[in-house]
Order: C-alpha cells, then sequence, then structure tokens
C-alpha cells in the first residue's frame, strides 16, 4: 500500500478529512522549503503537494506563477527538488509527498530516470497538468513500474465519459477543480462543489481532493464536509511571497495559518 493510500485510509478511521497543502519547491529561497515542509506537517498537514518550478506554468495564476519564477531565478530545477524530498525524508518518513508540475523537466530527465529517482528520493505521487491519460502511456507505465501514484484534476466541465476515462489510470486521489479558471480563482460554490464530488465518487473509488478558491478556514470548514482532502495553494503561495526578503519567518507564518485551516476542517 503507497503512502498516500494508507494515508487515506488512517483519515477515514478517524473520520477526518485530509489538509493538503502547496508550495513551489525553492520559493523565495531553496534553503526555505524543507524547513517549511516540517512546519506544515507539525502543523496539520496530511499531505503535501510540492510544485516543481517550469518556465510556462499554464495552468497557474499570477500568485504561483511568481512564486516559480522566484525559485526559477534561484537556479531550482528538478533534481533540486528531488534532493529536498530526500532531504526532507531524512527526518519524517510518513508523510506522503506529491509532487506537481509540467511534463518538459521529465521528459529532459527521461521518464525512466525521472521514476527512479522520484521514488528513491521518497516521492509518493505526481501530477503532470499537462499529460492527459490518452497521451501519458510511458508515463504512467514507468511510474506505475516504481510505485508511484498518478493524481489527475477534474474540472466542473468534465463529463461523465472524462471522469470514467480518468478513473482507469488515476491513483492515489483525484483533484477536483472547484472553479473554472487557473490557480487562485474565487467564487467557490460548497453546494456546486458537493454535487460534483458525488458525481466522481459514484464512478471512481478513489478519495476526492477539492482545491481552487479556498483560501480562509470558512472556505476550508465548508469543503472539508464534503470532501476528502482539502487543498489549498495560493492562499499559501501569497502569504509566502508577503515574507520574501524575510524568509525565516515563513515556516512559522505558514504554520500558523494552516493551524487555524485544520482547525476549521476538523470542527463538527
Amino acid at each position: 500500500m503507497s503512502r498516500i493510500a494508507k494515508r487515506f485510509e488512517q483519515l477515514k478511521a478517524q473520520g477526518r478529512t485530509a489538509l493538503v497543502p502547496f508550495v513551489t519547491a525553492g520559493d523565495p529561497e531553496p534553503t526555505t522549503t524543507v524547513p517549511l515542509m516540517h512546519a506544515m506537517v507539525a502543523a496539520g498537514a496530511d499531505i503535501i503537494e510540492l510544485g516543481v518550478p517550469f518556465s510556462d506554468p499554464m495552468a497557474d495564476g499570477p500568485v504561483i506563477q511568481r512564486a516559480t519564477e522566484r525559485a526559477l531565478a534561484k537556479g531550482v530545477r528538478l533534481a533540486d527538488v528531488l534532493a529536498m524530498v530526500r532531504a526532507f525524508r531524512a527526518q519524517d518518513a510518513d508523510t506522503p509527498v506529491v509532487l506537481m508540475g509540467y511534463l518538459n523537466p521529465i521528459e529532459v530527465m527521461g521518464y525512466a530516470a525521472f521514476s527512479e529517482q522520484a521514488r528513491e528520493a521518497g516521492v509518493d505521487g505526481a501530477l503532470i497538468v499537462d499529460v492527459p491519460p490518452e497521451e501519458g502511456h510511458d508515463l504512467v507505465a514507468t511510474m506505475k513500474a516504481q510505485g508511484l501514484d498518478l493524481v489527475y484534476l477534474l474540472a466542473p466541465t468534465s463529463t461523465q465519459d472524462r471522469i470514467a476515462r480518468i478513473g482507469e489510470v488515476a491513483s492515489g486521489f483525484v483533484y477536483y477543480v472547484s472553479v473554472k479558471g487557473v490557480t487562485g480563482a474565487a467564487n467557490l460554490d460548497a453546494g456546486d462543489v458537493a454535487e460534483h464530488v458525488e458525481a466522481i465518487r459514484r464512478t471512481i473509488p478513489l478519495p476526492v481532493g477539492v482545491g481552487f478558491g479556498i483560501k480562509d478556514p470558512e472556505t476550508a470548514g465548508k469543503v472539508s464536509k464534503v470532501a476528502d482532502a482539502v487543498i489549498v495553494g495560493s492562499a499559501i503561495v501569497s502569504r509566502i511571497e508577503a515574507l520574501a526578503d524575510t524568509p525565516a519567518e515563513i515556516p512559522a507564518t505558514i504554520g500558523d495559518f494552516l493551524s487555524s485551516l485544520r482547525a476549521a476542517i476538523d470542527a463538527d
């Protein structure tokens, strides 16, 4: 059983919803990322989604685009991200880590090399935004051969046929994008999210995480009542951006924010 599946099984037994924070690896300084990962776990994160910097992050809004630019300016590449996960694993052997990114850096490294090195570093899965299931056969095969989960996005516009197709290849969990648009979009409707999550569950027997538009404890609490995981990205990255000149303050600040989300998620 993968770390991701084990974590969701544990949470289900406890009647709890997962908290999944996203941060861009290397933002604003490469040395900030591993301490931040540990601080997020201490604050109640169940799974960490770690963004791999890429020069053309087409699915991301301005906040995460700027985070990617800051990380790239510091020279952070895919190999560096794997090294960060390896360093994190020196003290944390249990918290699942999912890489989020784009195909190009993996193409450069090579599918087999990426999959093997990711497993050896302690990565548990990946969400590759620009690889639809119809085009990812070789990557899917090499990742699954290394025991890595493949997380896929579903949108409000996804048809039942599309949901079923993704259900054939997804593992770990699926990520429902709660609003139309790029990361950081607003106007989350909890009732609409609940309907879509139920439609996904009727087809895919995996946990369903919900992200996009979750900005504060109130929205996190609402989403936690209908989802298996609450995924928070831009609200975290914007706080990191505000502290880019004082990176030593970032772990504690993000830890405090996640603690407030954790409390709202766990509230009856």
